[in-house]
């Protein structure tokens, strides 16, 4: 009997593992978001028309360019590892130093991830913002209204 609930477990426990396992974009966006200043994490796509939408907008050029002390990770996710970066350049995003660019390798059909750095994610653009290691707001379901998402930034930063 103990020989089959050690197997049982250690079936368990090799069926677990990989779906518990981490992008290389995940676990650096994961690590950096525990530092003490500002991260606001962007889930995206350069095929999605939201956030194609957001960034013709001008919107993150103007935020990014305006919060120089605050670091911004836009993640692309659901586009099969391929980081976006061509696009963003386009909009001066890709070169603004308090600018990381990453991607997650997973797929954009079925079988795509559906949570990042242990929240979930059903949907993009979604944009996260955290202050040492706590999540201070989630913009989860379409665009932003930047006005909006500067007010918040501003007050993360405040001592509350």
């Amino acid at each position: 009997m103990r020989i089959f609930l050690v197997s049982l477990l250690i079936g368990a426990v090799s069926l677990a593992s990989p779906l518990l396992a981490a992008s290389p974009a995940e676990e650096q966006v994961s690590e950096a978001i525990k530092a003490p200043s500002l991260s606001v994490v962007h889930l995206w796509a350069p095929w999605c028309s939201n956030c194609q939408a957001e960034l013709k907008s001008g919107g993150w050029t103007k935020t990014v360019s305006e919060n120089s002390n605050v670091k911004f990770y836009f993640v692309s996710v659901w586009n099969s590892g391929e980081d976006g970066r061509a696009v963003l350049a386009k909009y001066q995003i890709a070169q603004q130093p308090n600018v990381t660019i990453l991607a997650d390798p997973g797929p954009r059909s079925a079988g795509h991830i559906k949570q990042f750095a242990g929240l979930p994610l059903s949907w993009i653009p979604t944009t996260w913002i955290f202050k040492g290691g706590d999540l201070r707001y989630a913009l989860n379901y379409g665009e932003i209204r930047f006005p909006i998402l500067r007010q918040l930034i501003s007050d993360s930063n405040s001592e509350w």
